[in-house]
């Protein structure tokens, strides 16, 4: 597949930063090297960008309708019930982070298999 992903926020607190450590340590893991991106923000030249737009819950998908962005899907609608994708912080520990990973991967991959079954 010739496609172009990115991925940001839509809130500014976290422009040009890393993703945090244990976001990196778990992506590398599943042998996925996160370490070169750095935090942005959705605004509204990026509506029109994308011919798919992916958020990870309800006040995001709120948030990038109000934005006017367009084709805009929940991730959770692929799996795990349409559940919001949680910030692994919630969970207290590093585990929150492997099951917010494992989400996050079923649920892509579910994506791609409804979205661009070829």
């Amino acid at each position: 597949m010739d496609i172009k992903v990115d991925s940001s926020g839509t809130g500014s607190w976290h422009i040009g930063e890393t993703p945090c450590a244990s976001s990196i340590k778990i992506c590398k893991s599943n042998g996925v090297d996160i370490s070169m991106l750095r935090a942005s923000q959705f605004n509204s030249k990026d509506r029109d960008s994308y011919d798919l737009i992916v958020a990870l819950d309800d006040k995001n998908f709120k948030d990038l309708k109000a934005l006017g962005a367009k084709n805009l899907v929940k991730l959770g609608d692929y799996g795990y019930n349409s559940q919001d994708v949680p910030d692994p912080y919630f969970f207290g520990t590093y585990d929150g982070f492997d099951k917010v990973y494992t989400m996050i991967d079923t649920c892509v991959k579910n994506l791609f298999e409804k979205e661009f079954k070829q």
